[in-house]
């Protein structure tokens, strides 16, 4: 079965992977030169027009696979020499055009951009046109396309444009590093930045001294990926890597319902908290709703939290879809709670670094949460479990939710609030399509990622959001002087 969806993952994947084999091994920068021939052994280029650019463009991949540009904030960065293959974007006129006498694109045009040769076939002035696509809307055969740069059409909230040199740019003012640029873009010109490096690290130092406690936190979408293997196996692995502690964001998910519905109960009308890339655009966009923007913090950090309050020492790596996470933790909310982030991508990678076949591992069981906690990772799950946690509470408030699936719908629910047009109480914000499992770190896309995810909610043993919240409170109080439990339920704090 295939791992990815795509070549251009499966490159990114392969130099995640030489990366890490060195970092293991520590000889990382003695032998940066030679990675690239790692990766493209032969003399035929895969994509561009030669080895030697494709192996150059492997050095930047490389870089941003080591963390990137430290002077660029944001995660999210484009690889310039990869970024010559697009075509201009905007308005153009296809050879569909038949030279009609109507001429009704002309006639719409208010910076009269439309030119008709000796045939009288129309063609666009570029430097006239201001890409309104008024012609387009009028075309009778619409021989007049839109063709945007694939990064640029993915990019929902304008936040890429065009440079002089034809090279993509990224506005960090708008961006919001959901990272769908990302994963749009055919030839792998655009990437995310990686703390594979300093996870290995982690993980080597917890070798030499085996008491020390890194937990891996493990998003309820994982259940929609992997699909080659057992979900039990892929937790095995985890483990394997050397981490002491495996647990469920969905844990924490469990505690940001409850305490949202409170919250709603409280206020009245709020926005979720969960999607970080959500939570970026309200500020950027509608500073007037930013007052209504849960205090929670994101299942993510809740559940982090609550480790390093309860354990001394313990450090937290977050394992996700998401590229918005890694600019979630820079958050000064965040930053004590969660020391890195890596994405489903990079765990692939690091499995293979060490040559981690999980298929042949047993299974083993992940932390409970609720059916709640766990549905969290598709739109409309958060919805539901602000529902039923008010339920609990013995409450009778309706939910008034409007789940938003990508950020174009999170825009058009946050006008509408905005504008006094809405009498929703409760907005869900998620960018990305289908919510968690639609991340630009996941390894494959897809509606059945969803049903997977349900599937996998059903299969929690805790019914309720109270019981699971009770049974990691019970752990936590069954904590031994060492700051581990023995617990044979196998709470958030049991020793690997």
């Amino acid at each position: 079965m295939r791992k990815f969806d795509t070549k251009v993952q499966y490159l990114k994947y392969k130099v995640l992977r030489q990366v890490a084999r060195h970092a293991w091994k520590g000889d990382l920068l003695e032998s940066l030169a030679d990675i690239p021939k790692e990766i493209i052994p032969g003399k035929v280029p895969t994509m561009r027009c030669c080895v030697y650019k494709e192996r150059a463009i492997l050095i930047d991949q490389i870089k941003i696979a080591m963390g990137g540009n430290p002077e660029n904030p944001n995660v999210i960065e484009v690889i310039e020499d990869a970024c010559d293959e697009c075509p201009a974007g905007g308005y153009t006129v296809t050879e569909t055009c038949r030279g009609c006498l109507a001429h009704r694109c002309e006639d719409v045009c208010p910076r009269h951009a439309l030119v008709f040769d000796s045939h009288q076939k129309a063609s666009i002035d570029k430097n006239l046109c201001i890409n309104c696509g008024k012609c387009a809307q009028v075309c009778p055969f619409s021989a007049i396309v839109n063709r945007k740069r694939p990064c640029e059409n993915a990019c929902k909230i304008h936040a890429i444009s065009m440079q002089e040199d034809g090279v993509s740019y990224i506005d960090n003012e708008k961006c919001i590093s959901c990272g769908a640029c990302m994963y749009q873009c055919p030839f792998g010109a655009i990437s995310d930045k990686s703390y594979i490096v300093p996870v290995i690290d982690l993980l080597k130092a917890r070798k030499e001294n085996p008491e020390k406690r890194i937990y891996a936190i493990v998003a309820p979408s994982i259940a929609s990926q992997f699909k080659y293997a057992k979900l039990g196996q892929v937790i095995a692995g985890i483990r394997e890597l050397g981490f002491s502690h495996v647990v469920e964001a969905a844990l924490g998910a469990d505690m940001v319902a409850d305490s949202e519905a409170r919250e709603l109960e409280e206020k009245g009308f709020l926005t979720s908290s969960c999607c970080p890339a959500f939570v970026n655009y309200i500020h950027k966009n509608f500073p007037q709703l930013v007052p209504n923007i849960s205090g929670n913090l994101s299942p993510m950090a809740m559940i982090s939290r609550y480790i390093k309050e309860t354990v001394e020492g313990a450090q937290v790596v977050f394992i996700g879809p998401c590229t918005a996470k890694k600019m979630e933790i820079k958050l000064d909310t965040v930053r004590p709670w969660v020391d890195y982030v890596i994405t489903f991508e990079e765990l692939q990678a690091l499995f293979d670094s060490v040559d981690i076949d999980i298929m042949g591992l047993p299974e083993e069981v992940l932390d409970n949460a609720s059916y709640f906690g766990r549905i969290f990772a598709r739109c409309g799950g958060l919805a539901d479990a602000v529902q039923e946690a008010i339920r609990e509470h013995g409450n009778n408030m309706q939910v008034k939710a409007v789940s938003c699936d990508g950020i174009e719908d999170c825009r058009t629910a946050l006008l509408l609030k905005a504008k006094g047009k809405s009498d929703a109480n409760f907005i869900e914000g998620m960018a990305c399509i289908g919510g968690c499992v639609g991340g630009a770190g996941c390894l494959t896309h897809g509606e059945r990622n969803r049903i997977l995810v349900d599937r996998y909610g059903k299969e929690a043993t805790d019914q309720t959001i109270w019981e699971a919240i009770r049974n990691v409170e019970e752990n936590v109080d069954a904590v031994s002087n060492d700051g581990l439990t023995n617990s044979a339920k196998g709470g958030i704090l049991t020793k690997n």
